[in-house]
């Protein structure tokens, strides 16, 4: 491992960085399935059941509202990203357009939502590990998942995007199978052992769509917000990513339809084949729909796919927080060691010490072994620093826009809805926040959020502003 003191640009894509530079490994097929896993969240496994039986049907409307604003911060960070390829992360355009306060507070927030998300899903691993083995300590099966990603994202970023590739495919193909096992079940008229007769009636039925009234339509925000953490992560692989010009456009055009298949359908065909009334709160809605199937190994299949999609959101917490801190560090905005690079181009010591605070966290499971209660905190507060990050690419936009409009005039992905979109899904980020407040799990945890942005103002004035590197943020 070696200190690099060169700075993190590239001129272009096609660039061939030296050693002291992140590689440009990841392929077509790795963003693509990155994007894919970062759209599709622990919480339509987890959480969907729960967000059905507050929202009923409008649980529907509600995914395909986020999915629609997450779109426009999509292609807004996928402008500003591509107008200028010396960028890394949104970290570096917010330091530009907004000020380096900006990019110190969302590089430090965007890192410790990764940390927290990772120390969440090895949290609720360890329950879905006691299906198999039901007599095996808490602790063990999280610190061994965390081992086995830290070793896993040592070797070159091209591990990461296999490793991600994989982990992807496999929710893909457990929703597409429900999905087809759903419509099969709709088209056959199939009865459950319930009495249910699988029809898309149960979509429209009296009673449904608004169960609790507006209330609960706004409950099913609260949790369902906590599901698209992580989408912004293909930002983050721009530096890795070997033709960004045609990768980045791809995969961010693709998250409406993402959003319908892995959402919208998949919501459908459960409450179709399920019925509202029957769905299961402490049960996987994925669980039902297989059984109902007559699938006797479902439950160990759809253990098995969740188990995998929370290493996945470890794994790409485990990716992210060492590039972000890579990217601070580079910008004078975290310690300098963290700008180091081994030789297959890793930021060795960001890895490590991001592992470290991981580690560090799961020593929560020793103090509150009810692992649900430990998740439901880690992903409240992680859910709150994704807000704010998501929040912050779009107001570097606005900045973007008035600051270098010749980028954007010359841009071949522009976002849509010229500058009325971009205050809309601030004002919609707003909303949600309010929701959040309204109840008391999720307030806590916004309770949490000025200590921390405190902590990151006394941090910041006490290191006074460093100096900007130019040729990070400089427009060639």
């Amino acid at each position: 491992m070696r200190h690099s003191n060169t700075p993190i640009s590239h001129e272009a894509a096609d660039d061939v960085p030296d050693e002291s530079s992140l590689q440009r490994n990841l392929k077509n097929r790795h963003i693509q399935l990155i994007a894919i896993g970062g759209a599709i969240g622990t919480g339509l496994f987890m959480g969907s059941g729960k967000t059905i039986s507050v929202s009923g049907t409008s649980i529907i409307f509600t995914y395909a509202i986020i999915g629609f604003f997450m779109f426009f911060v999509m292609r807004a960070m996928g402008e500003i990203l591509l107008s200028n390829l010396k960028h890394k992360t949104f970290t570096d355009f917010c330091t530009q357009y907004i000020g380096q306060w900006a990019g110190y507070f969302i590089g430090w927030s965007y890192w410790l939502a990764w940390v927290v998300v990772a120390i969440a899903d090895c949290t609720v691993i360890s329950s879905y590990m006691k299906f198999w083995f039901p007599d095996i300590p808490t602790w063990a099966p999280a610190f061994s998942v965390l081992a086995i990603m830290f070793a896993l994202n040592m070797f070159a970023v091209k591990m990461f995007g296999e490793i991600e590739f994989w982990f992807a495919l496999i929710k893909v193909v457990a929703i597409i199978a429900l999905i087809v096992t759903g419509v099969v079940m709709i088209s056959l008229s199939v009865t459950s052992p319930q009495g249910v007769v699988a029809s898309l009636s149960h979509l429209t039925e009296d009673g449904v769509v608004f169960p609790y009234g507006i209330s609960g339509f706004f409950a099913g925000f609260q949790i369902a917000i906590f599901s698209f953490a992580g989408v912004e992560l293909i930002g983050t692989t721009a530096a890795e990513s070997h033709d960004p010009h045609k990768t980045l456009p791809k995969a961010i055009n693709s998250v409406p339809v993402r959003v319908i298949i892995f959402y919208v359908l998949a919501l459908g065909c459960i409450i179709s084949v399920s019925s509202w009334a029957k769905i299961s709160i402490d049960q996987s809605p994925f669980v039902q729909v297989f059984l109902l199937a007559g699938l006797p190994a479902a439950a160990g299949m759809i253990n098995m796919v969740v188990l995998t999609s929370a290493m996945s959101a470890a794994n790409s917490g485990v990716f992210a927080t060492s590039r972000m801190l890579y990217s601070l560090s580079g910008k004078g905005q975290a310690p300098k060691l963290f700008h180091a690079l081994s030789k297959a181009s890793i930021p060795m010591r960001g890895l490590v010490f991001s592992c470290s605070c991981m580690g560090a966290g799961l020593v929560i499971l020793l103090i509150i072994p009810e692992v649900m209660k430990a998740f439901t905190v880690l992903s409240t507060i992680s859910a709150m620093l994704f807000i704010f990050a998501w929040a912050m690419i779009v107001v570097a936009y606005i900045r973007y826009r008035s600051i270098d409009p010749q980028l954007h005039i010359a841009s071949r992905f522009k976002m849509p809805g010229g500058l009325l979109m971009p205050w809309l899904v601030l004002a919609f980020f707003a909303f949600v926040i309010v929701l959040l407040a309204l109840e008391s799990d999720t307030l806590h945890a916004m309770l949490c959020m000025p200590i921390w942005f405190a902590i990151l103002a006394v941090a910041y004035l006490r290191k006074g502003k460093a100096p900007q590197l130019a040729s990070e943020t400089s427009v060639s």
